[in-house]
């Protein structure tokens, strides 16, 4: 049972039975909404974690309502899914389509997706957007 905070009576209801007052008009008004931005990581932080394990944290990151809302990190999610994706294929092609040369070209193909992972990493986080040739369109049209 609430309790009237003029008198101390219990009052159930709009008005205290004791004295009459407006119990109402007594409750906080809730708070204003805070925005997106806000709210949990900075914007490039949370752009740059898109890319740390690949499609997986670019998911994670579309799921998750703060970071769902926003243009820049929903761009960074897109994009890091389907460069990993295109790195899958270009590797699973290169070893299903080739023989002896193919691993030694697979592993040049790795360290060149694996460095530029790193650059996307790094200047996502220092608040850059860089956008990939073919990748960065597709990603630019769904976020």
């Amino acid at each position: 049972m609430p309790f009237c905070p003029n008198c101390g009576a219990e009052a159930d209801g709009r008005y205290c039975p004791k004295c009459g007052t407006v119990l109402d008009a007594l409750t906080p008004a809730p708070g204003p909404i805070q925005p997106v931005s806000a709210v949990g990581l900075p914007e490039n932080t949370a752009a740059a974690l898109c890319y740390v394990l690949g499609f997986i944290t670019g998911i994670v990151f579309l799921v998750l309502t703060p970071y769902n809302r926003n243009k820049l990190v929903r761009f960074h999610a897109f994009q890091s899914i389907f460069l990993n994706a295109a790195a899958f294929i270009i590797v699973w092609v290169l070893g299903f389509a080739l023989t002896w040369f193919a691993w030694r070209l697979i592993s040049v193909v790795n360290l060149a997706f694996f460095v530029l992972w790193v650059y996307m990493i790094i200047q996502t986080y220092q608040g850059k957007k860089i956008v990939l040739p073919v990748i960065g369109d597709w990603a630019a049209k769904q976020a």
